[in-house]
């Protein structure tokens, strides 16, 4: 019997085993198409994802385009304005060297220039020296020491009044004229003088040692001069040289002799003329 029910089943699954494998590969077929179609929609969102993406970077880059093509616009314009505003300093700066260049050759010009107007005036300076030496010379010697003083002095050519003086405001008298010491410097060896002469207030400064100031009264031909030949701290010590003589006394003497000299002559011609004697005619 159970021989009789599985022979009679076998014809049975023959039957029914293609309906099962149709059902089995249907119902596979089914699956997989259901799967294609998520997976379809899927990709479809993803591609409409990354479109909304792609459309928002796009307008990032759009955006950040034009800030670019601003902050071109602006370095551009910064760049032209930087050029304007160097383009005068270059002009400046050109132009300074040739300034300065001018200036230092006028500060050439003008320092040889000074050194000469120095070289001329020590020239003049030396040359009164000179002179003042040479007039002095020829008026008389000048006496550096007190004993010298005294040998001129015994010549009896000029009178010589010596002095010392401290430096003060007061004036002191020497000879024909005053003297007042302001100022006495040891380092160069020279004092500034003020002298009283003839009621005439006059200033002598930078006499040097040993140099004569000599200048001339109304009534002399004769210089009067001043020598100092002493210079300490304050102090000076010097002495004034007068003429012995002045004009009018030269010229009152000269008159003096000329008056006598007439009145001799004229004695003198009374007492050797002979007496006159009368001619004789001569005999025709």
């Amino acid at each position: 019997m159970e021989d009789s029910l599985m022979t009679g089943a076998a014809p049975i699954a023959k039957r029914v085993a293609p309906y099962i494998v149709a059902l089995v590969i249907a119902g596979t077929g089914i699956g997989y198409a259901v799967h294609e179609h998520h997976s379809a929609q899927s990709l479809a969102a993803q591609a409409q994802t990354l479109e909304a993406q792609n459309s928002q970077v796009t307008a990032q880059l759009s955006a950040t385009k034009g800030q670019m093509d601003a902050l071109t616009a602006k370095v551009n314009a910064l760049a032209v304005s930087n050029e304007a505003k160097a383009a005068p300093s270059v002009a400046a700066t050109t132009g300074r060297p040739r300034a300065a260049h001018t200036a230092s050759a006028q500060d050439v010009r003008f320092k040889k220039l000074q050194s000469q107007l120095d070289a001329q005036g020590k020239e003049i300076e030396d040359t009164r020296n000179n002179l003042a030496s040479t007039s002095t010379e020829l008026t008389g010697s000048i006496a550096r020491t007190h004993d010298e003083l005294v040998v001129l002095e015994k010549k009896g050519e000029r009178n010589y009044s010596e002095f010392d003086l401290q430096k003060s405001k007061q004036f002191q008298r020497e000879g024909p004229l005053s003297i007042s010491l302001r100022k006495a410097n040891t380092k160069h060896q020279y004092a500034d003088l003020q002298l009283m002469v003839d009621d005439r207030n006059l200033s002598q400064k930078h006499v040097n040692l040993y140099q004569p100031v000599m200048f001339y009264q109304p009534d002399s031909q004769r210089p009067v001069e001043i020598i100092i030949n002493s210079i300490t701290k304050d102090h000076v010590h010097g002495y004034v040289s007068s003429p012995k003589y002045l004009q009018s006394d030269l010229t009152a003497m000269a008159n003096g002799g000329n008056n006598s000299a007439p009145a001799t002559n004229q004695a003198a011609n009374s007492n050797a003329q002979p007496s006159s004697r009368q001619r004789l005619p001569l005999p025709r």
